[in-house]
């Protein structure tokens, strides 16, 4: 594979992870001795907020009553798309009984978690999005019980937007908590929330490496980092969209990665060249951000070929992964690993992020090589069953048992026998396989 590297990052998400999860671990064995005191310390520590954590329902009424219809609107709009998105894959979804042979009857039901948290990011950005993208699968999946937390600002509290989009989605009680305590809340169960069987919802390189520790106690939705988009880009597209889309995603946080893979020398090099003034339009803050970004974790990957682009990206295993090539159904075809995929100039990871309705919960760090983002699957459970007649016993039985002995399960085997001599008192039956 021809591969040039005309600017190669100088990080990776893994450059901070050991600092990370030292941290994450002294906080969540801190909050699980301690219980809510020790949440409640952090809170006030972290996110400088002493107000109360459970939001009441006069202060939702309040938020209600306070956001314009304008942002109402919106919001319903995104949730609507969200939802439709949802109850398609909910419909694809199903329970079956087969009988597998005579008088053995197997099948699978589905069946909905009971307990959900789903983390809303608040700090630098206000994320009203991902309440909409977690809060409304979960309802579309059947979560009877659905916990949302998000970061308070001081003295303020939660967003106004992301308080009355969390409450208009559908969540049953909300925490003004964020961070490693927020999931720790959810997780053990403070503040008189039922315990998560699943965290869901991205977050900053801590909560993501709370949820990562906490698994296996809990579900969650993804193995997630700092946000990614990789853009496939050949000589038809445009370069100063794809600049303006590499920097969308380099304005989410300072270990953003943003890559551009192409077989075009062209394009590349007037991508790199409008880069820095696309970065330089933003606002100061944002234009900090994501100036730093590109800087340290953008990549330019020139190839030889369409197939070694998908050979690249399929290694990268993006999060967002846009293309920007003529023939999008090959595209579509030959790319196997990426966290959502927005084929032509006209979508963009923003109209996915947002409102389109595929959900904005991804994998991230390479994830996508093994797993889907967050949808209704993730909060349903496949559990399976088997029936059978007495007539089908003696072949199941019989078998059963020969695999037991064989693997040196004597009790395993007996189990079987059991019922052949109750059911089948008079026949006989080869039990083990002769050495």
């Amino acid at each position: 594979m021809g591969v040039i590297y005309l600017k190669r990052a100088e990080k990776t998400p893994e450059t901070l992870a050991d600092e990370t999860q030292d941290i994450v671990k002294t906080m969540l064995a801190d909050i699980q001795a301690g219980g809510e005191p020790t949440a409640l310390g952090y809170a006030r520590r972290l996110d400088r907020w002493d107000g109360e954590v459970v939001v009441t329902e006069a202060q939702r009424d309040a938020v209600r009553q306070a956001v314009p219809q304008a942002v109402k609107d919106d919001i319903a709009y995104a949730a609507d798309n969200v939802a439709k998105f949802a109850e398609a894959q909910r419909g694809a979804m199903q329970g079956f009984e087969i009988e597998l042979k005579p008088g053995l009857f197997t099948g699978q039901v589905l069946r909905p978690m009971q307990s959900v948290g789903c983390y809303v990011p608040g700090g630098r950005y206000a994320h009203i999005a991902t309440a909409i993208m977690t809060i409304v699968t979960a309802k579309v999946a059947g979560v009877t019980s659905i916990t949302a937390c998000s970061p308070p600002r001081p003295g303020q509290g939660i967003n106004p937007y992301i308080l009355y989009t969390m409450d208009y989605c559908g969540a049953d009680r909300i925490l003004a908590m964020g961070g490693v305590q927020g999931i720790a809340a959810m997780t053990y169960g403070l503040f008189g929330v039922p315990p998560a069987d699943i965290l869901v919802g991205p977050g900053n390189r801590f909560v993501a490496e709370a949820k990562r520790i906490l698994f296996g106690k809990v579900g969650i939705d993804v193995f997630a980092g700092p946000t990614e988009i990789a853009i496939i880009a050949d000589a038809t597209a445009d370069p100063a969209v794809v600049a303006q889309d590499l920097a969308s995603q380099a304005e989410h946080g300072l270990d953003s990665p943003a890559w551009l893979i192409t077989d075009s020398r062209a394009l590349a090099d007037r991508v790199l060249a409008l880069m820095p003034a696309v970065i330089d339009r933003l606002p100061d803050a944002t234009a900090q951000t994501a100036r730093t970004s590109w800087g340290e974790y953008g990549e330019v990957v020139l190839c030889d070929s369409r197939e070694a682009m998908v050979e690249h990206s399929d290694r990268y295993a993006p999060e967002h992964l846009q293309v920007h090539c003529a023939d999008l159904d090959w595209w579509l075809a030959a790319l196997n690993n990426y966290g959502s995929l927005f084929l032509g100039e006209e979508t963009t990871v923003a109209f996915g992020d947002k409102c389109s309705g595929p959900n904005h919960v991804l994998p991230t760090k390479g994830a996508a090589r093994y797993t889907g983002g967050l949808s209704v699957a993730k909060f349903i459970k496949v559990l399976t069953y088997q029936r059978m007649a007495q007539t089908s016993v003696p072949e199941v039985a019989a078998c059963a048992a020969r695999i037991s002995r064989l693997e040196g399960m004597e009790a395993h085997a007996r189990s079987g026998d059991i019922r052949l001599a109750k059911y089948f008192p008079e026949r006989a039956f080869t039990l083990r396989h002769q050495d």
